[in-house]
């Protein structure tokens, strides 16, 4: 009997794509039950298990719904939306709806929830807490996550035992880098991938350690391409190795280095 050969897969799975998100923040809207309205907070930050903390004003209609609630809590849902970082005709990528309870935070807790946001990335709009914005927060209870690979459900759990990919907040200043500096390297794959078939641009779309997206536009249609990379990437330098290989550049002629030394000059 023969040995089956274990594959590495070619896409991380539904877990890491959505967890991936969530480490992104991706662009948010919030919709509560006896809101009519989707509701765009001045701020929004994602922690693993899909909780999900939002400023908001402190006059907005949302905060007087909580208050008067039983308990002080109404069922909501928060949608985060990964946009593309280049300029296409349909940028959303992918989307993740975490369905929970919205409740409002206390002074104190508001504070405290602060300070954990302000270790992640310092933001101004927070300065606004206490003078004229509250912070609520979203307890989730599942979610669900969609994109072009397919559409699954995750418990918080699932969403806090995910990794995101490792090139989750370099990945938009290396897609617009390559979009823009590096037109030789998209028409070599264009041409390699798509022989004489006529499209009118090629555009990177997304990457991750596993491979390439790239959105193909020509006279009559958009559609999108994935590229396996042959070995998973960890670092910058074996990411632009990986993308060399696709496109069938040799080391003896670029060099596995030139992109990502290109894009730390940048």
């Amino acid at each position: 009997m023969g040995y089956r050969q274990h594959r590495q897969p070619s896409v991380p799975s539904a877990a890491e794509r959505a967890r991936t998100l969530t480490a992104r923040g991706g662009t948010a809207a919030l919709l509560a039950t006896g809101m009519p309205d989707r509701i765009a907070p001045a701020l929004h930050h994602v922690y693993h298990d899909g909780s999900t903390v939002l400023l908001l004003p402190d006059d907005h209609p949302v905060l007087t719904l909580v208050d008067n609630a039983t308990h002080g809590e109404v069922s909501a849902m928060i949608e985060l939306a990964d946009i593309a970082p280049i300029a296409l005709r349909r940028p959303v990528r992918g989307v993740l709806w975490i369905t929970g309870w919205l409740r409002a935070l206390c002074p104190k807790e508001a504070r405290k929830v602060a300070l954990e946001v302000v270790a992640h990335r310092a933001d101004d709009r927070l300065l606004d807490l206490g003078y004229g914005s509250k912070l609520l927060r979203l307890y989730p209870v599942f979610a669900v996550f969609s994109d072009v690979e397919g559409t699954a459900w995750f418990t918080p759990a699932d969403l806090a035992n995910a990794e995101p990919d490792p090139f989750c907040h370099l990945e938009a200043d290396w897609l617009r880098h390559l979009d823009q500096a590096h037109p030789d390297v998209l028409q070599r794959l264009a041409r390699r991938l798509l022989g004489n078939h006529r499209c009118t641009h090629i555009r990177p779309l997304s990457v991750d350690r596993l491979g390439l997206r790239l959105r193909i536009e020509d006279d009559e249609d958009v559609y999108d391409l994935r590229l396996a990379f042959q070995h998973p990437a960890a670092t910058p330098v074996q990411l632009a190795a990986e993308l060399y290989r696709l496109a069938g550049f040799s080391a003896a002629t670029l060099g596995p280095h030139r992109l990502a030394t290109d894009h730390k000059e940048h």
